[in-house]
């Protein structure tokens, strides 16, 4: 499975995360979890949901289901495979990319993608009402669910796939936490028409209407970020690196897609030769998430600048030794180093995995060949030379590939934090929901507080947080009863302001005065109390 051997890749990062020490001890204990993530079946296959509408023009919806069940289940902590993926999977089986599987097909393609679990699914729209159905498929066990069904008007479509999404996530763990209101609320104020145009730019295959429509997306909802990746993706399909390059820039550097947009940001530099821009961002993305490809351009567009790329190559290389280009590659800046021997080992090596590689033949016998050997005289810049090869950069970056990394970080995280006192747990993953809830990414952050909540049920700051997401979400009842349980077990800032900002959304001036005075009691310096006090006596109500 792919996301084993990305464990290995990345067992360093993981175990400094997570204080274990490095070495055999780390690998052991991280592929342990990863055996259990394995046992609990996290890896989900979601396919485009079956149009039995009878209506073309309402195709769409069905890789929108997908889409929508892919980015929620994500977000719930489930690995889902993405589009990309489920592509290469048709096509390694010989089959059309809009083919309908039968029962037995979605086995072999699930067990060609590794996947647990498989969700199917349907629709049909009968006066203006759309019905969506989705059942699970048990890979292993080969058993069907019985089917979950959402109803509502075509209008209010993105509440039927987002509720769709959370009685999947409860139908996989009926332990899971999170409301539903959470989960309608995930994607607001997303416009159903500007969801339209996305999916119809993510699949059309003619490459200016793609960008048409994703340009449209973006202008009708430019807080839509799946939106902008698909269109910096369009530009770099149809190189168009300037433009791509803006696409991506273009997302927040804390949006969970941001390491996919600089991975491909960094080779719009590239092309258009802006190498110290794309060394920069293949940095951003290697320093969170250190996978090989991304390490090696980052080497590569440093060896560009004509400075030494040895150290990316050779971190490249130790995380993944069976690629040969990283070897070629480090064989390339040894020699820069003056290391002709280093070099030789390296590029014997590169042959052993691809003996056929001309390339790399080639420099092989210059290397070997004492009279073709030039003396670097400065071994820590790249100086050119006509008889050395350039380093070979890694054009593809895989979508799924990089999320199973991430998710095993997530467990033994969570392994980490298992290990320390309920209350200090419960801080930890309070900081967490806090972050995501900055970020605006209030699914995931409601899976922080709720499992702070498990771990220690009198964290005020918990409450506080859960408060947060359901004023987020609109459910001000239950936004009012957690800043009050809150208030019960601890005074804090955050529990006042959210029943402040309740009172004054109800124009109950006095009641959100006297909140906000509470939350200056306990932090004078609170620049959210401050900012709440100047916007209630702007309306004529005196803070006390």
């Amino acid at each position: 499975m792919r996301a084993k051997f990305l464990l290995s890749t990345v067992v360093v990062l993981i175990a400094a995360l997570a204080g274990f020490a490095p070495g055999r001890a780390a690998a052991q204990q991280v592929s342990a979890l990863a055996d259990q993530a394995d046992e609990h079946g996290r890896l989900l296959l979601v396919l485009p949901f079956e149009n039995q509408t009878g209506q073309p023009n309402l195709d769409w919806i069905g890789e929108a289901a997908a889409d929508i069940l892919n980015r929620r289940l994500n977000s719930a902590g489930f690995l889902t495979i993405g589009r990309g993926d489920r592509l290469y999977a048709l096509d390694r089986l010989g089959l059309p990319l809009n083919f309908e599987p039968s029962r037995a097909t979605t086995v072999r393609i699930a067990e060609t993608l590794d996947a647990n679990y498989v969700i199917v699914g349907s629709y049909v729209e009968q006066s203006d009402r759309l019905t969506a159905k989705a059942q699970i498929l048990d890979v292993s066990a080969l058993t069907l669910s019985s089917p979950l069904t959402r109803d509502a008007d075509l209008k209010s479509l993105m509440d039927t796939l987002n509720g769709l999404a959370w009685d999947v996530a409860r139908k996989l763990d009926p332990t899971y936490s999170v409301a539903e209101q959470t989960f309608l609320a995930a994607d607001a104020p997303l416009r159903v028409d500007a969801f339209e145009d996305y999916i119809r730019g993510v699949v059309d295959e003619a490459p200016l209407d793609r960008i048409v429509h994703l340009k449209e997306s973006v202008r009708l909802s430019p807080a839509f970020v799946p939106a902008r990746l698909a269109l910096g993706r369009a530009y770099f399909a149809n190189q168009d690196y300037d433009a791509a390059a803006t696409a991506f820039g273009q997302l927040p550097k804390d949006d969970p897609n941001a390491l996919e947009a600089d991975f491909y940001r960094g080779l719009s530099f590239f092309y258009t030769a802006n190498y110290m821009k794309a060394e920069d961002a293949f940095a951003f993305v290697s320093l969170r998430l250190p996978l090989p490809e991304v390490v090696n351009n980052q080497g590569v567009a440093a060896s560009r600048r004509n400075r030494d790329g040895a150290p990316q190559f050779q971190q490249a290389s130790a995380a993944d030794p069976k690629d040969e280009d990283y070897h070629f590659n480090l064989a390339v800046s040894l020699r820069r180093r003056n290391d002709t021997a280093g070099a030789i080992k390296e590029i014997d090596q590169a042959l052993k995995l691809r003996p056929n590689d001309t390339e790399a033949q080639a420099f092989a016998t210059v290397l070997k060949d004492p009279a073709s050997v030039k003396i670097n005289p400065d071994p820590g810049k790249a100086i050119p030379d006509d008889t050395l090869p350039l380093e070979r950069i890694k054009r593809s970056y895989s979508e799924t590939g990089f999320r199973q990394a991430a998710f095993e970080m997530e467990q033994v995280q969570a392994l980490r934090l298992a290990t320390l006192p309920p209350a200090q747990q419960a801080d930890s993953l309070v900081k967490d929901g806090e972050q995501f809830l900055n970020r605006g990414l209030i699914l995931e952050a409601e899976r922080e507080f709720q499992s702070a909540l498990k771990a220690d049920p009198s964290s005020a700051m918990a409450h506080a947080g859960l408060a947060e997401v359901r004023e987020h979400s609109r459910d001000t009842e239950a936004a009012r009863q957690e800043a009050q349980k809150s208030l019960t077990l601890s005074p804090n800032v955050p529990a006042h302001l959210v029943l402040a900002r309740l009172d004054l959304a109800g124009n109950q001036l006095a009641p959100a005065a006297s909140e906000v005075s509470q939350a200056l009691k306990i932090d004078p310096a609170s620049a959210n109390a401050r900012g709440m006090k100047q916007a209630i006596e702007s309306r004529g109500q005196q803070v006390p």
